[in-house]
């Protein structure tokens, strides 16, 4: 039996499509030619000195390069890291210095422009390659040596308990978390999906989540590649092409966010009817509304999944008809044992309330440097602990009923408040900072930010945001700002953000008339 590695997850000789990357003309990479350039990668890298566990951060776009490096790194024994290229240049650099990555992987016309993930990669002696398909092959051009300068390695073969992926997770303390993915976890979990959704040869899948994402990287691009079929990667979600490009290039199921299921919803519907096997929904709360008007527009069933980056991506899922669909719950454990345990780890009775734990080989054995957590992380038993509350019906069907942790679900986006917080805090205007989560009709949930402004200074809600845009990612930016004299707090003088955020909205209500 083949070892569980990436290198062994997909066809290396089927002359089957496996990418497609729409355009005038489309892309068509079948699986012989995607192995063969991810191997002429792979070559590369060794050639520059990229080792076993040596960080790659991957700061490109959906695209042809993105899935090629990263394969390649994977099976380099490296290890992957993708970034959100919206970075900004602080963000970039936490990310980089926090895996030592050996090199940085950015668009072609990066080095040129001095862009922000080039100044953060310079910073740390990273070094630095414009990647880019030329129309032939994916372009390894190197700008600036840096660590790796005079250094060769040679071409390795990856292992299964290797980490082939590291993503982070906002975590409750504000430093964001590195989740290390082995091999063994990313394999496990692609077995899982393909399982749960009967993906064949034959499905083809419309890639709307960024790749820098493991609900894009796993669901929406590494389990098709498992079950031999194929995905159409378009360079980023644009709901006037999405029909489009899913009609002319027959794609049959799609998963996506709740946010961009109610974009297609109130866009214009295609003339020629889509065929679609399914439609999968995840990484936030799917609303029964949202469920019923998607199945009857589209004439699909809607299957909602419940995921996080420590499991490498799904946890449960509703199943495919005949099997029961319920709107409300994010379905039955597929493939992973789940349990609602209470904080002592153990399991409570049928029905009751407390916190989803999870155990299964797609599950990550700990955090990177970060004992404190990992020790909160895990019962006893080996049950991870997601942070979410839930109950399980009678048919094991899970219901998620609260977040006892505070981060805030953007459309699928986990923002930190702390780590917002302390950014904030650093402007000389601010004197105290707290955001918190608001509640919002096309993301679930926005940000909201309640400032106290230093005596003797001045600071409009516009200045703010205009400060916070050089300093983090967009989808971080607050929708509302709420300035106050006091900052709601406890009797012992600790700020709930529960409480700052009811009283935010309590003032904004208009009084009533006497």
């Amino acid at each position: 039996m083949a070892p569980m590695t990436l290198k062994n997850a997909f066809s290396k000789t089927s002359a089957s499509v496996a990418v497609i990357v729409p355009g005038k003309p489309a892309l068509a990479i079948t699986y012989q030619r995607l192995a063969t350039d991810v191997k002429t990668f792979q070559q590369q890298l060794a050639k520059l000195g990229v080792s076993a566990e040596a960080a790659v951060s991957i700061a490109l776009p959906n695209s042809y390069e993105f899935i090629v490096s990263f394969i390649a790194a994977s099976w380099q024994r490296a290890i992957a890291a993708p970034l959100n290229p919206a970075y900004k240049q602080s963000e970039f650099e936490f990310y980089i210095d926090d895996l030592n990555s050996a090199i940085a992987l950015v668009p072609r016309g990066a080095f040129a422009q001095d862009a922000a993930a080039v100044r953060a990669a310079r910073k740390y002696n990273a070094a630095i390659a414009e990647c880019y398909y030329n129309g032939k092959e994916v372009v390894l051009d190197v700008k600036e040596p840096g660590k790796l300068a005079g250094k060769t390695a040679p071409v390795q073969s990856a292992q299964p308990d290797d980490v082939a992926l590291v993503l982070h997770t906002s975590g409750t303390t504000g430093r964001p978390k590195a989740v290390p993915l082995t091999h063994r976890n990313l394999l496990r979990t692609m077995k899982n999906i393909q399982a749960t959704y009967e993906l064949t040869a034959q499905d083809r899948t419309m890639l709307v989540m960024p790749l820098f994402h493991v609900h894009g990287l796993l669901a929406g691009f590494l389990a098709p590649l498992a079950s031999g079929g194929s995905v159409v990667v378009p360079l980023k979600f644009s709901a006037s092409e999405f029909w489009t490009d899913f009609n002319e290039h027959k794609a049959n199921w799609y998963t996506a966010v709740p946010t961009i299921h109610q974009i297609l919803l109130r866009s214009p519907l295609p003339s020629v009817k889509p065929s679609i096997r399914f439609i999968r929904s995840c990484s936030s709360p799917l609303s029964p509304k949202t469920f019923h008007e998607l199945e009857k527009a589209f004439g699909a069933p809607v299957l909602e999944a419940y995921a996080m980056t420590e499991a490498a991506h799904q946890m449960t899922s509703n199943p495919l008809p005949p099997g029961k669909r319920m709107p409300g719950s994010v379905g039955i454990g597929q493939g992973v044992e789940v349990k609602i345990l209470d904080e002592a780890g153990n399991e409570v009775a049928q029905g009751k309330e407390a916190e989803i734990c999870i155990r299964g080989e797609n599950v990550t054995k700990g955090y990177l440097n970060n004992p404190t957590a990992n020790s909160t992380s895990f019962t006893k038993n080996g049950f991870f602990r997601t942070g979410d509350q839930g109950k399980m019906d009678p048919g094991g069907y899970v219901i998620i009923t609260g977040r006892i942790k505070e981060l805030i679900n953007k459309g699928g986006e986990k923002i930190s408040p702390i780590e917002l917080d302390n950014t904030i805090a650093q402007n000389p205007a601010v004197s105290e900072a707290v955001s918190f989560a608001l509640e919002d009709e096309m993301y679930g949930q926005d940000v909201g930010l309640a400032i106290v402004v230093k005596e003797g200074q001045k600071l409009s809600a516009e200045e703010l945001k205009s400060w916070l845009t050089q300093r983090v990612a967009k989808f971080k930016l607050p929708k509302k700002i709420f300035f106050t004299d006091l900052m709601p707090k406890t009797a012992t003088g600790k700020i709930q953000r529960r409480l700052v955020a009811e009283a935010m909205l309590k003032k904004e209500q208009p009084k009533a008339k006497l």
